[in-house]
């Protein structure tokens, strides 16, 4: 499959597309590795170039860090929304009179994002870039409106309300997504659920603490998240395949940690009350999010007459660590300056560290990754060496050894 031709076709041509893609024995796994993942990177890739280097007048530029991590979440958030929503469209088949077929389902939730995937290419540009996507995607609703039929063996007159029921319950998933998203303060990563039967090879061994260990002990969680997946699917039950997908979902959320956030009173000895020589005005906590995929979060707002002010942030990723553990796998770092700001992302020891610092005293930021799990975050218009000195000298190494 010529993927550039592809497409083409399914954007110009998408009623004789869809009967080509019918016929093809594509497997999910290639689909995903040889057509969802080259298009959805160039997707993340725009974003961050539209959002980062160049930014906007009306929103600003996104930090290089989280902007990185925005990518990471963007790219691989991808993949696993075809899956999600091509198990949507299997499971709803026998309610509109169509045929189950898991593998013709995922060509649909595949082929369907094209448009989407080319849509993201003009994030580049903020604002009418965005606008440009919507409009893609939109164009995306009828590409699946011709597909589902083609496919999924339903009757025509269903198409309609098929389509509609998919798209209520992916609205309904996004939503879930961004809320995780927001109560992290920035984007980050999700595992491709159903890449779980890729092998690594039993031959190779790798320092359980190292970068490759790491992720080979992912991919064997993953792996055995897969096989259940593909075990509920073959026992034709609708809860326990359900049950499988959220449970798949859990295990790439939280980079196979699968641990719950701490309570809200362990975070808030992190928020004293007094930060950089100012005292605290506000404490905000939140702990929340479905089963398995909790988060937690303590916040400190200081400020003083004078105008001075800092925010400090204290969030247990929990269910969904895997969002920063991916980050420290890739070895996420860079360095960037101009003659306002000096902005930074490296590692230290075990811990992930971004700087961004103002020249001329403006806000400035300083944020630690603790055990790919913790965030430390603190910002405001004092001196950065108060920021930096000040969440340095909370005792990270009791945070960092939480359980």
């Amino acid at each position: 499959m010529n993927i550039v031709q592809r497409v083409k076709n399914i954007i110009l041509t998408p009623k004789t597309e869809w009967v080509v893609i019918a016929a093809e024995p594509t497997q999910p796994k290639d689909l995903v590795l040889s057509y969802v993942l080259p298009l959805a990177a160039l997707a993340a890739i725009a974003g961050f170039i539209g959002t980062v280097l160049i930014g906007s007048f009306m929103v600003g530029r996104v930090s290089f860090f989280w902007g990185l991590i925005g990518l990471v979440w963007h790219l691989v958030m991808s993949i696993v929304a075809v899956f999600v929503i091509g198990f949507i469209i299997d499971a709803l088949a026998p309610s509109f009179g169509g045929q189950k077929n898991f593998n013709q389902a995922i060509k649909v939730a595949a082929y369907s994002y094209t448009p989407g995937f080319v849509g993201g290419l003009f994030t580049i540009i903020p604002i009418l870039g965005s606008l440009v996507a919507i409009l893609f995607a939109l164009y995306g609703l009828y590409v699946l409106y011709l597909g589902l039929p083609k496919l999924m063996k339903n009757p025509d007159d269903k198409t309609i309300v098929y389509e509609i029921v998919v798209v209520v319950v992916a609205i309904v998933f996004y939503i879930f997504v961004g809320a995780v998203a927001a109560m992290m303060t920035g984007g980050a990563m999700l595992g491709a659920a159903a890449l779980g039967s890729a092998q690594v090879p039993s031959v190779r061994t790798y320092d359980r603490d190292s970068a490759m260990g790491k992720l080979d002990a992912f991919s064997k969680k993953m792996e055995e998240a897969g096989k259940k997946m593909e075990a509920a699917q073959k026992s034709g039950d609708p809860n326990k395949q359900m049950e499988a997908a959220m449970a798949t979902l859990g295990t790439a959320m939280s980079g196979g940690k699968g641990v719950d956030p701490v309570q809200i009173d362990a975070l808030k000895p992190y928020v004293p009350d007094s930060f950089v020589g100012l005292p605290r005005t506000d404490l905000r906590t939140e702990r929340g999010g479905a089963a398995g995929f909790m988060t937690a979060k303590a916040e400190g707002v200081y400020n003083d007459t004078a105008g001075k002010n800092a925010t400090l942030e204290v969030v247990d990723t929990g269910g969904v660590a895997g969002l920063m553990g991916l980050a420290s796998w890739m070895n996420v770092q860079g360095e960037r300056e101009n003659a306002d700001r000096r902005e930074s992302t490296r590692k230290e020891g075990t811990r992930l560290v971004h700087e961004e610092q103002n020249k001329h005293g403006g806000s400035s930021k300083y944020t630690v990754v603790l055990n790919d799990r913790f965030v430390v975050e603190a910002r405001g218009n004092v001196e950065f060496g108060q920021l930096k000195s000040a969440v340095n000298g909370l005792d990270l190494g009791k945070l960092e050894a939480m359980k």
